[in-house]
């Protein structure tokens, strides 16, 4: 689908294809079945299994691909290409690509054992073709999410249990004031489903466009 100018290819989960200017930056590769084309980046947000998985990412390195991922993940992902470990607060430029490094973790308490904010799981702001691409992470309602700057399209997990659910998620937009949102974190069997998406954008419809894409396998 293409939003703002960006093609947005979703292939479950939280991975992302984002295509643009001759650009392509893919997310938390998982489950990949095939190589949909070398990234230029490809962003890692943490290193559980759903969203750091080597062979997937090994489909999408080339020559010129840079991997950006936090400590664990990073370790996960050497000898693949380049790797740049990264925390929270670092910017990485690469191919005419910009990526600031954002906090993701967990405040509820029922949470906490998952994604701990000691754990070092970051989100992206990703800048491309003149847009702004935030990839949440996995993460509950956090508030460093009012502080972001200008969000074009927002990458949201909507599934619960491990992350924010869509009455969370919509909190969040109301934080973030996107112009578009994106669904994420469920279909794949880890957890949630369509009827999480569903349910996000009836209750999000009012305060950003909300798109629920089909997952490309």
């Amino acid at each position: 689908m293409l939003i703002e100018g960006i093609e947005v290819t979703w292939l479950g989960h939280d991975t992302f294809l984002l295509r643009a200017e001759g650009k392509l930056v893919a997310t938390d590769p998982f489950q990949l079945q095939r190589a949909p084309g070398k990234a230029d980046l490809v962003l890692v947000t943490h290193d559980h299994f759903d969203h750091c998985d080597p062979e997937s990412v090994r489909l999408l390195a080339g020559p010129e691909t840079v991997i950006v991922a936090p400590d664990k993940a990073a370790l996960k992902l050497q000898g693949i290409a380049t790797v740049r470990k990264v925390k929270a607060g670092d910017e990485v430029r690469h191919s005419g690509v910009r990526v600031k490094v954002v906090p993701a973790y967990n405040l509820r308490a029922d949470r906490q054992n998952f994604h701990p904010r000691s754990y070092g799981g970051v989100g992206y702001l990703i800048e491309l073709a003149g847009k702004v691409v935030y990839l949440a992470g996995d993460t509950d309602v956090i508030p460093e999410m009012e502080s972001l700057g200008r969000v074009d399209i927002a990458l949201l997990p909507v599934s619960g249990t491990y992350v924010m659910d869509a009455e969370e998620a919509v909190e969040a937009v109301k934080r973030i004031k996107p112009a578009h949102a994106v669904p994420m974190h469920y279909g794949t069997g880890v957890v949630g489903s369509k009827a999480d998406a569903e349910r996000f954008a009836r209750l999000a419809g009012a305060l950003t466009q909300v798109h629920i894409l089909e997952p490309e396998r």
